[in-house]
C-alpha cells in the first residue's frame, strides 16, 4: 500500500528504520531483527542505503524480503549524488518489479575520495527521475528541523524544501533531533510556508555509549540538558543508559503524538529490543489517538 494512503487512514503513523548489512555479511542476522521488528506490526520499515549509493547496497533484498516475505510495507532510500542514471533506474525497475510502491528520495552524502557521478546534484533531480519513470511510486523526502548543516540560513532550508515537495513528494520525514520545540517550531514554519504534506518525526534513542558518541557527532543534532545529563550520569553504566534513553524516547514520542504529529519515525539501529519496549510503552496512545 501507498504510504500516502496510510496517512489518510490514520491520525499517526507508526514506522522503524533499519540498514542492510554489509555486502560480504550474513544476512541471517539482519532477517532476524526484520521477523522480530516485523511482529510489532509498523505502518512500514524504510531500509537504507549501503555507504556509496544504490550501486553497492543490499538494499533491495532487504524490501523484498520485508514485502514478500513479511508482509510489511518497505520504504525503499534511494541516494543519487554517487549514482548514475541507469543504476537509478535499474533499481526502480527491481522496486516495482517486487511490487514496492513507496522511495524515499535522498541527495546522499558525499564521501571522501568519491567523485559524485555529475548526473544528479540535488534530491529534487532525483524525485523528477522516479516520477519520469511512470512506475507510480509514492516518493518521501527528508527534512531537518534544526536546518540542512550545508543550507545557509533556516529560511533557505524551507525554500528548497518547498522546491522539494513541488517535485511530487507525499510526505516528508525527518532528522533525529532531541528536543520537542524544534520539531514544532520547524512545523509551524512550514505549514506558513505551504508545504502542507504529512510530517513524521525521526527519533533516535540514545541507548548506547557507541551510539552517543556516533549519532550526535554525524546528525549535528542539539542536545539539550536533560540528555547531557543522562549521558554524564550513565555513560559508562550500559543497563542504565538504555532505561534512560528508553524513558527519554518514550517521553518525547508521547509529547509528539498527544500534539497533533502526522507520525514517528524509529531510528532503531537494527535492535528489535529497543523498538519492542518503545512500542510497548507508547502503543496505547496510539491505539486511541488512531481510533479518534
Amino acid at each position: 500500500m501507498k504510504i500516502s494512503e496510510l496517512f489518510k487512514n490514520k491520525k499517526a503513523l507508526y514506522s522503524f528504520e533499519i540498514f542492510p548489512p554489509k555486502p560480504t555479511a550474513d544476512l541471517g542476522v539482519v532477517e532476524k531483527a526484520i521477523s522480530e521488528l516485523a511482529s510489532l506490526a509498523p505502518d512500514y520499515i524504510s531500509v537504507t542505503c549501503s555507504a556509496g549509493g544504490s550501486g553497492n547496497s543490499r538494499m533491495p533484498e532487504i524490501v523484498d524480503m520485508l514485502r514478500n516475505k513479511y508482509d510489511v510495507e518497505p520504504l525503499a532510500h534511494l541516494t543519487c549524488v554517487n549514482s548514475t542514471a541507469a543504476e537509478i533506474d535499474a533499481s526502480l525497475a527491481f522496486l516495482k518489479e517486487k511490487g514496492i510502491e513507496n522511495v524515499l528520495a535522498l541527495r546522499g552524502d558525499r564521501m571522501p575520495g568519491v567523485a559524485d557521478s555529475g548526473e544528479f546534484r540535488y534530491a529534487g533531480d532525483l524525485i523528477r527521475r522516479i516520477h519520469a519513470s511512470d512506475y507510480g511510486f509514492d516518493v518521501a523526502a527528508a527534512c531537518y528541523p534544526e536546518c540542512h548543516p550545508e543550507s545557509p540560513s533556516p529560511e533557505k532550508d524551507i525554500e528548497y524544501l518547498k522546491m522539494k515537495v513541488d517535485c511530487g513528494v507525499t510526505h516528508l520525514v525527518t532528522q533525529l533531533f532531541f528536543d520537542n520545540e524544534d520539531f514544532y517550531r520547524f512545523i509551524d514554519n512550514i505549514r506558513a510556508a505551504g508545504i502542507d504534506v504529512p510530517v513524521q518525526a525521526g527519533i533516535m534513542p540514545l541507548v548506547k555509549k557507541n551510539h552517543v558518541d556516533r549519532i550526535i557527532s554525524l546528525s549535528g543534532a542539539k542536545i539539550p540538558n536533560k540528555i547531557s545529563r543522562m549521558i554524564a550520569r550513565f555513560y559508562d553504566e550500559p543497563e542504565s543508559l538504555m532505561a534512560a534513553g528508553i524513558a527519554y524516547a518514550t517521553d518525547q514520542i508521547a509529547d509528539l503524538i498527544a500534539s497533533g504529529a502526522d507520525g514517528v519515525h524509529l531510528y532503531v539501529m537494527n535492535n528489535s529490543e529497543v523498538a519492542r519496549k518503545l512500542t510497548s510503552n507508547v502503543s496505547p496512545m496510539l491505539l486511541s489517538v488512531n481510533r479518534q
